[in-house]
């Protein structure tokens, strides 16, 4: 066999195995279930909005983070009280600068977003936990359940 026919062999095998390579590479089997390419839940625990609601009027420890989407932000006047607006996209990046820098990797850490199964919460929390945080959970239902619990908001600051 010339060293040009293994070359070719060598080429094919490479076009044959690469994708596969590069799937098992992209999949994720903490976030995708790989039958159904759903969200797993199971492994990302919810909080109810009650049970925030309760923490939060307690003035317990906990960092709230608003990971809706930019559009959904916009369109509000308000968030839930004492949480910092993060991009889902930008999280991570996020984590090496304050205030979420500052944020201890063993404090309770809630996740909310707009979407109507807490998707990009869930995204969000499982970025946390990748990044060495202990207690994170998403809320239940998000941010319309949180308003139809009646929690407590505050006005988002000016010109975000």
């Amino acid at each position: 066999m010339s060293i040009k026919q293994s070359g070719g062999w060598v080429f094919v095998f490479i076009l044959m195995f690469l994708p596969l390579a590069g799937a098992r590479l992209q999949a994720n089997p903490r976030s995708t279930d790989a039958n159904t390419g759903q969200l797993k839940t199971s492994e990302i625990q919810l909080i109810t909005a009650e049970e925030l609601k309760a923490k939060v009027a307690k003035k317990e420890p906990v960092t709230i983070i608003d990971v809706r989407a930019a559009s959904s932000y916009a369109d509000s006047d308000t968030k839930i009280k004492g949480a910092i607006h993060v991009k889902l996209r930008k999280l991570k990046y996020r984590l090496g600068f304050p205030p979420l820098k500052n944020v201890p990797r063993d404090r309770e850490v809630v996740t909310y977003c707009a979407c109507p199964s807490e998707e990009t919460s869930i995204l969000a929390a499982q970025v946390l936990l990748d990044s060495g945080f202990k207690r994170v959970r998403a809320l239940k239902g998000g941010w319309q359940e949180w308003l139809k619990a009646s929690g407590q908001l505050e006005s988002k600051p000016r010109g975000l």
